[in-house]
């Protein structure tokens, strides 16, 4: 039972720190779509709820793919290919729940929001890999001065 509450505890403070990092593009994205501020739109919350959900999604994709291993023993291909796995499931998920209201072409749309969180979700899993082998380090460094 610990061992579950510790994998969801890990699944959602990926989420949250992906979240954090993907908030400034939301707020990049605001200032391209709507540079004057007309709009009534929190661009933070734009790049944070995808970035906590593709966060989680990598984190359950993760759990399920590579149940024996811990993040910082995989390599960076596979971490990032399931980092875009995540970010595929994410994206796809507004083209399941409802149909696009727009002038663009649906393909377009998928494009776009697909394409964006997949690229995005890579690397941000290649970039969590890297803290996690960084942390590691530390971890290893600072047990051996220890001895």
């Amino acid at each position: 039972m610990k061992s579950w509450l510790r994998r969801i505890r890990g699944a959602v403070l990926m989420g949250l720190t992906w979240a954090l990092v993907w908030a400034p593009v939301g707020v990049l994205i605001g200032t391209i779509v709507d540079p004057d501020g007309s709009m009534d739109e929190m661009w933070v919350l734009v790049g944070a709820y995808p970035g906590f959900l593709c966060g989680l999604a990598f984190s359950i994709v993760l759990g399920f793919a590579e149940r024996r291993r811990s993040l910082d023993e995989l390599s960076l291909r596979r971490t990032g290919a399931w980092g875009a796995a995540g970010g595929l499931l994410v994206g796809l998920l507004p083209f399941a729940v409802g149909t696009a209201s727009t002038a663009l072409p649906l393909w377009q749309w998928g494009v776009l929001i697909v394409g964006t969180f997949t690229l995005l979700s890579a690397g941000s899993a290649v970039a969590s890999l890297w803290l996690a082998r960084m942390a590691k380090k530390r971890e290893v460094r600072n047990a051996s001065a220890g001895v």
